[in-house]
């Protein structure tokens, strides 16, 4: 049988309407199925469907790229500095060094002259601690 005879036949049919009862139970049934076919996804999953469908015109594109982030965050991790600032290696002056720094500002207020020797006397380094001022008082 050929499709022209089969449309020719299917022309030649009258169309019965369906019943409005049974309209009513069929489209029902529909509405019924298509509502417990629709579920709620969780937050996780939904994000999941947004990124893949963002992401999906070229996927080894945005692979390529988040593997160049992680290198450049890899490298600038291992060059930071770690060594300690120079202020902070520079231990403070022992006792000796302070009573031999004492000592040399007292020869130099002595062959300067007494008007400068007040300016000699003036410390020019930050005060020490009290236990240590007082081994440099009794040496």
């Amino acid at each position: 049988m050929n499709t022209d005879d089969l449309e020719q036949k299917l022309s030649r049919l009258s169309l019965r309407h369906i019943p409005a009862k049974w309209r009513g139970e069929i489209l029902d049934a529909a509405i019924s199925r298509h509502a417990s076919c629709v579920t709620r996804h969780s937050f996780l999953s939904t994000l999941n469907h947004q990124l893949s469908t963002l992401l999906w015109p070229h996927p080894k594109a945005w692979a390529g790229l988040a593997a160049v982030w992680m290198l450049i965050f890899c490298l600038d991790f291992s060059m930071r500095d770690t060594t300690p600032i120079a202020a902070e290696k520079a231990a403070s002056p022992s006792p000796e060094v302070m009573v031999e720094l004492k000592q040399q500002q007292r020869m130099l207020a002595e062959l300067i002259g007494s008007s400068q020797a007040r300016d000699a006397e003036s410390p020019r380094f930050f005060p020490l601690p009290r236990s240590e001022r007082v081994e440099i008082l009794m040496t």
